[in-house]
């Protein structure tokens, strides 16, 4: 893909139909690490793939507790999967404040939905796209 004045903002449709800056986003996430999931009957593993580009370069976290029944794992830019995993925090801390129970995963899931599409649909005016994903895990019952 080349820069053209199509890819200026994040809600520039060009003639073809294409929402670039979307575009940019889900290649960076393709240029990030791998992160997997496993469950079984009573467990769950998170697991991402760390690559160092050098000898230089620190270890970054990419597996992070969001909740005590709820964790992430987060592939493509660690900085934008950083931003995501303090907002499900922040969700699930402010509904365990008004509500007095933990937050429902799917709920949660929502949540983040609806902050990834605000950013599509132009509500929040010069930010870019996520360029990071992220793998959500969680139980519905956390205090079994």
């Amino acid at each position: 893909m080349f820069r053209n004045q199509y890819d200026t903002d994040v809600t520039t449709w060009s003639p073809a139909g294409r929402l670039f800056q979307v575009e940019y986003a889900m290649e960076a996430v393709k240029q990030g690490s791998a992160a997997i999931g496993l469950r079984s009957a009573t467990h769950v593993v998170l697991a991402t793939v760390n690559k160092a580009a050098s000898e230089l370069s620190s270890h970054q976290k990419k597996v992070f507790k969001v909740d005590d029944h709820i964790g992430v794992a987060i592939a493509g830019l660690t900085a934008d999967g950083r931003v995501l995993s303090r907002f499900l925090r922040s969700e699930c801390i402010n509904h365990a404040f008004v509500y007095e129970s933990p937050l429902p995963v799917s709920r949660l899931v929502v949540h983040l939905a609806d902050k990834a599409q605000g950013r599509t649909k132009g509500r929040s005016r010069g930010c870019a796209k996520f360029s990071g994903q992220t793998l959500q895990m969680g139980c519905r019952d956390p205090w079994l």
